[in-house]
């Protein structure tokens, strides 16, 4: 039985990059032309956010349930920050935030064909073994916030083991934020990690359709903070979201 269950969950994950294919090579001659202009990286931003996205996850049999516990004013910008154990974070993300933002991504998956050629022009890309691409991830990102977008990333910084509640933050979100004076917004998502979790051995291959909830949280200001601040911001965030996820029912 557990073999049959691994054999089906095998196909299972494959099926995923099926869809993820699909939707990278059928939305490719739209994506390519948004990247022509960097203003129109929102085209980009929107086929993800209303097609490509949704097309992967109801493909896959999960039920998005998306919920702003705060009402956020989208006229400003954010930097969003979210927990990271599954490749299906991505897609929940771009559902959940409601404005173009570019995400700090990590360097390795500009191999990937046909879906690198749209990354590593969509996203800031960064080597976290190399100082000088992790400076450059912040002059990036603030010609990216000054014409108008907001920034995403995952302040873990890895994808941490299976048994890794919250692995500790790193510095990069918060520092950007409080270099721009831009509130943090957390975003927790308990339930990617037991739906489709990136290591298919983690307790016999788990995984199954089902619901996914992303719940955005309040805003953390950063308004006359300083570099002498983020330690105890980073703090502060880690504390509340790895609450947050207990309360959820994350585990």
């Amino acid at each position: 039985m557990v073999y049959v269950r691994m054999l089906l969950l095998g196909l299972w994950n494959i099926w995923f990059y099926v869809l993820a294919g699909v939707g990278v090579f059928v939305f490719f001659p739209f994506l390519l032309l948004c990247l022509t202009r960097e203003k129109w990286y929102p085209g980009i931003y929107y086929i993800a956010r209303f097609l490509w996205s949704p097309f992967i996850l109801l493909g896959m049999g999960f039920i998005p349930r998306i919920r702003h516990k705060t009402r956020l004013d989208y006229s400003k910008k954010y930097v969003f920050i979210a927990n990271h154990l599954s490749m299906i974070d991505i897609m929940m993300v771009f559902m959940t935030v409601r404005r173009p933002m570019v995400f700090v991504g990590k360097m390795e998956l500009d191999r990937v064909p046909l879906f690198a050629t749209i990354y590593k022009r969509a996203a800031i890309l960064v080597n976290r073994d190399s100082a000088a691409s992790r400076k450059s991830v912040y002059v990036q990102a603030k010609r990216k916030l000054d014409i108008g977008f907001n920034m995403m990333l995952y302040p873990e910084g890895l994808v941490p083991e299976p048994d890794v509640f919250l692995a500790p933050f790193k510095n990069g979100a918060f520092s950007l934020a409080i270099e721009h004076q831009i509130p943090i917004v957390p975003i927790t998502l308990p339930d990617c990690k037991k739906r489709f979790p990136f290591q298919f051995s983690y307790k016999y291959w788990i995984g199954r359709p089902g619901i996914v909830r992303a719940n955005v949280h309040a805003p953390f200001d950063t308004k006359g903070l300083t570099k002498e601040d983020l330690p105890k911001l980073k703090e502060e965030v880690h504390a509340f979201m790895s609450n947050a996820l207990k309360e959820e029912g994350y585990r």
